[in-house]
């Protein structure tokens, strides 16, 4: 394994987290929440950490209470935290999450005027980047304010380094001004990224030049499914052969496209969901571990599979990420089943 401090960076926004503790509730009946720090890269920082490796976050935080909670919270979870700056006049963002299972999460983001967005070149400019092994990068982080032009330039200085570049899709509409926006911003980064990770939603989202349905949170359709193949197609054909797709298919597992029609399957586990909030972080950190141990895209996506059911099973996001050996036992009894 290299020597580098950093097995992978994590870049875009940060909140701090209330769960409600009352599960099934409505959300004007909840009476107390449990606390966490959430937003797609920091969570994969920390789930990434939880499985052993070394990660660190390039995210901005307010001169703020809630600020203070959040580096805390991170330092405690051994993710890096020597790079996140304070933005006066901002506020860290925050998420209030209602649990209602199966399928029911109502979610409330407190995202006006949030540090994170203004992120600069300059905060970049100061990481280490000789010592970061892969880096991921948040589609939502284009959204907004100067954190644009940190992204771009941290997609440019990993290319030229040799660091391996990960992208979780990470849509979250209400944070694009037209729903056509996400895909125009997302593209432009495209050439600088190996490894892009996201739901069949959110790749229509981000191929289709007017994917309206998709932004208003209806599902993907049968006819757009049957013609999401071909618009993976032209994203690899213009990937040079070095970029591979994995698009998470809920109930239905990961599918893997690589170049020359190398596209490679994987079953998801059967569990019990009591809270879907962060399991597609879990299966990235999950996926990540595999790719900087060497493994192959199968044996990747089995822990990544892995952590995601495992999350799924429990209550508050980050919090209960598995570490490596819950990870491991997990798909060992499922073997053995």
């Amino acid at each position: 394994m290299s020597q580098k401090q950093f097995d992978l960076f994590s870049i875009g926004r940060v909140s701090m987290d209330l769960f409600a503790q009352q599960i099934g509730a409505e959300f004007e009946d909840v009476q107390g929440f449990d606390t966490s720090v959430g937003g797609s890269p920091v969570n994969i920082a920390i789930g990434v950490s939880r499985l052993g490796l070394h990660s660190g976050v390039l995210t901005a935080i307010g001169e703020d209470l809630v600020g203070d909670f959040v580096l805390r919270y991170l330092e405690r979870e051994g993710v890096n935290t020597a790079f996140i700056p304070r933005k006066p006049k901002t506020r860290t963002g925050l998420a209030i999450v209602a649990v209602q299972p199966p399928d029911r999460f109502p979610l409330v983001f407190y995202r006006d005027n949030p540090a994170d967005i203004y992120l600069t070149v300059q905060d970049a400019k100061n990481l280490p980047f000789d010592q970061i092994r892969a880096f991921m990068i948040s589609g939502t982080a284009l959204s907004r304010g100067s954190c644009r032009d940190a992204v771009l330039y941290v997609a440019e200085c990993c290319r030229a380094n040799g660091i391996t570049t990960f992208m979780d899709l990470d849509l979250r509409p209400d944070q694009w001004q037209a729903p056509w926006d996400f895909g125009l911003n997302v593209r432009t980064i495209m050439p600088n990224i190996d490894v892009i990770i996201g739901t069949e939603e959110e790749f229509f989202a981000l191929l289709d030049p007017d994917p309206v349905e998709i932004m208003e949170g209806k599902p993907v359709s049968k006819a757009q499914r049957e013609a999401l193949p071909a618009l993976l197609s032209d994203l690899l054909d213009r990937g040079n052969g070095r970029r591979t797709l994995v698009v998470k298919r809920g109930e239905r597992g990961v599918s893997v496209y690589r170049a020359k029609g190398d596209i490679m399957h994987s079953a998801g586990y059967n569990v019990e969901v009591l809270n879907t909030v962060g399991a597609g972080d879990a299966f990235a950190s999950g996926l990540i571990y595999g790719y900087l141990q060497g493994w192959d895209w199968a044996r990747s996506c089995e822990m990544a599979n892995a952590c995601g059911a495992l999350t799924v099973t429990r209550h508050g996001c980050s919090a209960v990420f598995p570490n490596r050996q819950e990870a491991i036992d997990f798909i060992e009894r499922q073997d053995n089943f």
